[in-house]
């Protein structure tokens, strides 16, 4: 994408990838060299594995001040690098790829972050064409892999096995040095298994024969690379009986159904784990909207020591506007007293949804919509 965007600029910018050897050597041995030989304007691929050129990006945006001089991209989530959080916070924009969004994929409007504005959702529902329950599951067990969108590769299976065996492995080597390959996709497959689930370190642990601290530092891993990222459960000084265990999911729920054997989306659509794959796509879809704009969204779940749970919560404008994710088409409008748990609050409760298979926009009440995932 940026190579294309390379193509309009009216400046001549240099792209340089660090999957050569040479340039990577350079830039980790001697960066002032690198610089000298790859002057900004440049555009830097799989910067992640020379970090060491940081602090002297630092140095040229400080001494120019010329926003656009670097374009730097990899296979890792910024953020949680620390050559980044140390050396360029406050001089560096960060956006973060999903795999592609069903906005993305199957409309032509252009990204919004979502909402539970009646007006915007009913003005949106206008140019998207609606989609059946068998359509919807068909749409997680595809996922959003760019290269299985557009034909690239047209054999899921083979596909997902390749992505594991080479791009995965081969980072997580880059992050953690040797690695038992066989533990290693066990781990996957349980952690996949886990989807929308509270984090069970020792669950996990225990599936793949590794110790706890090995399945936290192989969990920091796949969220470094993209693979998976948090929900953590809200709470504050008046809701004080909140679980505090964050929940699982993964950004594409086609990788979830290969790892965990699913074989086509309508053994998906009648598994055991159609309400985990579901709900992890709708939360999932629900931050792309946000990442695609470039904004990053608050968004939570609240699970109480009695039981009450509401699977998202969305702060937004000083008011949570609660969200529970059903498969039902026809939800019971009994599913929104929950959300009542947040009336105890500090902050103002805004308009809740259920996500849902509906076939249209509706309403419980001027409070409580009922949203297709269709929709989102």
């Amino acid at each position: 994408m940026l190579q294309r965007l390379m193509e309009r600029e009216s400046v001549k910018r240099e792209y340089i990838t660090l999957d050569d050897l040479n340039d990577r050597a350079l830039a980790k041995n001697d960066p002032a060299m690198f610089f000298q030989l790859h002057p900004p304007p440049v555009f830097i691929d799989e910067v992640q594995y020379a970090p060491e050129l940081f602090s002297y990006i630092k140095i040229q945006i400080d001494k120019h001040h010329n926003p656009g001089d670097f374009w730097l991209t990899g296979s890792q989530l910024f953020k949680l690098m620390t050559g980044i959080q140390e050396s360029l916070a406050g001089r560096v924009a960060l956006l973060h790829l999903s795999p592609l969004s069903q906005q993305e994929i199957y409309t032509e409007i252009g990204p919004e972050p979502f909402t539970l504005d009646m007006r915007r959702l009913t003005q949106r529902q206008r140019y998207i064409k609606p989609a059946s329950t068998p359509e919807m599951f068909e749409r997680i067990f595809r996922g959003g892999m760019p290269a299985l969108i557009s034909g690239q590769y047209s054999d899921q299976n083979r596909y997902y096995s390749g992505y594991i065996s080479t791009y995965l492995e081969r980072d997580v080597r880059d992050l953690s040095g040797t690695i038992d390959s066989l533990k290693f996709m066990n781990f996957v497959t349980s952690v996949a298994a886990r989807t929308g689930q509270l984090v069970n370190y020792k669950g996990i642990a225990d599936d793949c024969d590794i110790d706890q601290t090995t399945a936290k530092n192989w969990l920091r891993i796949l969220e470094t690379l993209g693979i998976i990222f948090y929900l953590h459960p809200y709470s504050n000084n008046v809701l004080k009986r909140t679980i505090k265990t964050p929940k699982l999911y993964f950004y594409d729920t086609g990788l979830v159904c290969y790892l965990t054997k699913w074989s086509n989306a309508e053994t998906v659509m009648n598994g055991a784990m159609n309400g985990a794959l579901l709900e992890n796509y709708t939360v999932s879809e629900i931050l792309k909207s946000y990442h695609n704009t470039g904004f990053e969204p608050a968004l939570y779940y609240y699970r109480d020591k009695d039981s009450k749970e509401i699977d998202l919560l969305l702060e937004s404008d000083g008011a949570l506007h609660p969200v529970e994710i059903k498969k039902s088409a026809s939800p019971d409008s009994r599913i929104t007293r929950v959300f009542d748990v947040i009336d105890r609050g500090p902050l103002e409760r805004g308009t809740g949804g259920v996500l849902c298979m509906a076939e249209k926009l509706g309403a419980f009440d001027s409070r409580n919509l009922i949203v297709p995932v269709w929709l989102v």
